[in-house]
């Protein structure tokens, strides 16, 4: 099982440095952070390995450990055979209790995946974004979702291919972040200086210049893995006589658990004696995290030269004979950090053009949420002046009503209904005429109050005027004389 032991070993290890490194925010003074003495020793052995399928790779694991026939399988079996598939299509041997428990974890991780990822479509919808469907789908690459029910040869590929492809990567993606840490310090140094005078940025200029030889000036550094740097651990950290350097012995010694490999974490630890030769915390000119980057710089040389099988775990075969190997014995000097620049002079212009284009970016769309902000405001104020007007509208017609006050001539009464108060001022309804009385008799019913519209009664068309018998007589034009055509002779 040492090869997906060393897999699952080296996650952890590389969790570890990306949890501290993540730690630590870009603008604090790194060179006076104090690095927690685990992280320079050993992580915790419960430590996230940074992969969201961290857990279900930890137990399909531990489950395919238990069987005997898989166990024996590994024996034989190297990374690149793993890689290839052929380790995955012993699943099919497997005893039926661990392929049950195998289906039971998958279904698990399924429902999990799916959770997580409706949850997020839901957040993404919420703020009218545009769901990448291909990304979500990409969060099942180690497994088959297809099938969710039960763990096929193909969910243990792919599982160690992703696995795997994650830890390749992540060395890459190191020197790509540390690259941007070492740019950003720069960049923020130089926007420092801006803002001094003359006089003190020619005092500053002085001081960074003096720190960095000051840092420079530190003993030789031997090459990590060289027969010279493990004699040194050797004498000073094992307190035995360097002329009694014995390989395997000290081998034994350093392998700390007792599995009869060298991870990357025990690897690591060889070269904090070398480490202390270039960086102490306590001093202004040395960078902690450059400290790290140093260490791990060592630890992916080692593990180039000696891992031969790519399993991201030294063997004790593997170390002794690197020890044999003219680099072993007479191995070239070692270029720290202050003798290779992480970035060149067209990465640093490119960074600071991308910096300047993300801070425009962020003014623009704090101008347009501002302008966005007052467009509310003024919204705001124009309801809040509506509903004052309405408000005393309503205020209004209700004093109306408590003082009795007739509604206005506009307002709508219940069917021909005319208000009391201004009836008075109307004529009196007229009754539709017996039968056998002609039409002209209406006008004889004029009130006296009335007498002076005599005059205008003269001008009242010929439509109005008796019909001859026999005749039904036309609707009147006045709305207040209905005529009744049934009582109509």
């Amino acid at each position: 099982m040492s090869c997906l032991k060393g897999l699952l070993t080296s996650c952890l290890v590389l969790a570890s440095v990306m949890s501290w490194a993540k730690a630590v925010p870009i603008s604090l003074d790194k060179t006076k952070v104090k690095l927690p003495e685990e992280t320079v020793k050993e992580p915790p052995q419960s430590v996230d390995t940074g992969l969201h399928y961290d857990r279900y790779l930890r137990e399909v694991i531990d489950f395919l450990e238990k069987d005997q026939h898989f166990r024996e399988k590994l024996h034989n079996t190297d990374m690149e055979d793993i890689k290839q598939g052929k380790l995955a299509k012993e699943l099919d041997f497997v005893s039926h209790h661990v392929r049950t428990k195998l289906d039971e974890l998958k279904r698990q991780e399924v429902s999990r995946l799916r959770t997580l990822i409706k949850a997020k479509q839901d957040i993404e919808g919420g703020n009218d974004m545009a769901v990448d469907h291909q990304a979500l789908l990409k969060q099942f690459e180690y497994l088959n979702h297809m099938n969710p029910h039960t763990f096929e040869v193909e969910d243990l590929d792919r599982l160690i291919k992703s696995a795997t492809n994650d830890l390749e990567n992540y060395d890459k993606e190191r020197h790509e972040e540390f690259k941007k840490y070492e740019m950003m310090k720069e960049h923020e140094r130089r926007e420092h200086l801006k803002t001094l005078d003359e006089e003190d940025r020619r005092k500053e200029e002085e001081h960074y210049e003096e720190m960095k030889k000051k840092h420079a000036d530190h003993p030789k550094v031997n090459h990590p893995g060289s027969k010279n740097q493990l004699k040194e651990v050797w004498e000073e950290a094992d307190g035995l006589d360097p002329e009694d350097f014995d390989p395997k012995t000290f081998f034994n010694l350093h392998d700390s658990n007792g599995d009869g490999f060298f991870d990357e974490q025990e690897l690591e630890a060889l070269f904090t004696k070398e480490l202390e030769k270039i960086y102490d915390p306590t001093n202004e000119e040395d960078d902690m995290v450059e400290m790290e980057e140093e260490r791990l710089r060592m630890r992916e040389h080692v593990m180039n030269e000696v891992d031969t099988n790519k399993d991201r775990l030294v063997s004790l075969d593997e170390f002794l004979v690197a020890t044999k190997k003219k680099e072993f014995l007479e191995p070239d000097s070692w270029e720290t950090l202050e003798q290779n620049q992480a970035y060149t002079d067209e990465e640093m212009r490119e960074f600071e053009e991308h910096l300047v284009r993300q801070e425009e970016d962020l003014n623009q769309k704090a101008s347009d949420l501002q302008k966005q902000r007052e467009d509310l405001e003024r919204q705001q104020e124009q309801l809040n002046a509506q509903k004052i007007e309405l408000q005393q509208a309503v205020e209004h017609m209700e004093r109306l009503k408590t003082q009795n006050v007739p509604s206005p001539p506009e307002m709508h009464f219940e069917g021909n209904a005319v208000p009391e108060s201004l009836g008075h001022d109307q004529p009196p309804e007229h009754q539709p005429l017996p039968p056998g009385h002609q039409q002209q008799q209406q006008h004889h019913d004029v009130p006296p109050n009335q007498q002076d519209l005599g005059q205008e009664h003269k001008n009242i068309s010929q439509e109005n005027q008796p019909l001859p018998p026999g005749h039904n007589s036309p609707p009147q034009d006045s709305p207040n004389m209905p005529l009744d055509h049934n009582n109509v002779p």
